[in-house]
């Protein structure tokens, strides 16, 4: 599998500096000036180092495995900004240090999502491709890739023992025509649904799935926060499970005819993550990724 953030050319020389393991294509030409400024902004990001634990939000731990690193939202913004994405400030990253795939925490406090609405995986995915088209009006004004979504890649499907709600969307950069897998994952708490989408290469997606399923058997909300520890008069959410494949909050908004709030959020869209080839081969090569509410 290519590594997601591979020819930025960190180097494996700079983890003793705190930054991730990033291996070096030797067969490309050296580093120019474009190369070096990322390198620079990514050395300038305060890496968290596994093993260890970590709170997200205030409602909920995650254990950062060994030879896992983990950014906080401030730095996850700035990663964000430099991987042409549209960042809020508001998520969390974690990733294996080398980068092969990477992961986004965001949590939504909408209240208590009710998991008894049925799924209906052919009107979300038309409602996730429209979306996609309204979202792509924000990067084709900052001059950037637009996206496509393809289809589904795993349908979505909600675990009751875990209360978890998972999909897979496939799509395609516009431009590149490369192909992009991101598996969702959606966790319900008492207070609201963390987010935590998968960024992987399709070839090595099942693979990644594993790993990044098995990060998430370190993940819990506190005491007091779960899914089933609700009770009478705690703030319920609006909508159900189908809404949260399509965006949470923001599918009222869709509803109500307020695109703004959709579109400006990049709410329900996909975003480009940089995968290869920072001034070093030419080209940026982008992936992307599904963005929650």
């Amino acid at each position: 599998m290519k590594p997601v953030v591979a020819a930025f050319l960190i180097g494996c020389s700079l983890v003793s500096a705190g930054l991730p393991c990033i291996a070096e294509d030797q067969s490309s030409a050296a580093p120019d000036s474009g190369a070096a400024a990322v390198r620079k902004q990514l050395s300038e990001l305060k890496w968290v180092h596994g093993p260890q634990r970590v709170q997200l939000f205030g409602n909920s731990t995650l254990e950062v495995p060994n030879g896992y690193v983990f950014l906080n939202p401030a730095d996850t913004a700035k990663f964000e900004t430099i991987t042409h994405n549209i960042g809020g400030g508001t998520e969390y990253f974690l990733a294996p240090k080398d980068l092969h795939w990477e992961a986004h925490f965001r949590f939504q406090d909408d209240g208590y999502v009710k998991d008894n609405d049925k799924i209906d995986s052919a009107s979300l995915l038309e409602n996730i491709q429209t979306n996609t088209k309204e979202a792509n009006k924000i990067r084709r004004e900052r001059g950037w890739d637009e996206m496509e979504v393809v289809g589904w890649q795993v349908q979505p499907h909600y675990d009751t023992q875990t209360n978890r709600l998972e999909w897979a969307v496939s799509g395609r950069d516009m431009k590149s025509n490369a192909a992009v897998v991101n598996f969702n994952t959606r966790i319900l708490g008492r207070g609201g649904v963390m987010s935590a989408v998968l960024i992987a290469d399709p070839d090595g997606l099942s693979a990644a799935t594993e790993e990044f399923k098995s990060t998430l058997a370190g993940f819990e909300y506190v005491s007091g926060q779960r899914y089933a520890e609700y009770r009478p008069g705690d703030k319920v959410a609006k909508y159900g499970l189908a809404a949260l494949v399509t965006g949470g909050a923001a599918a009222i908004a869709v509803k109500t005819g307020l695109w703004k709030v959709i579109v400006g959020a990049a709410v329900a869209g996909w975003k480009f993550i940089v995968a290869a080839a920072v001034a070093v081969f030419g080209t940026i090569a982008k992936r992307f990724r599904r963005k929650s509410a």
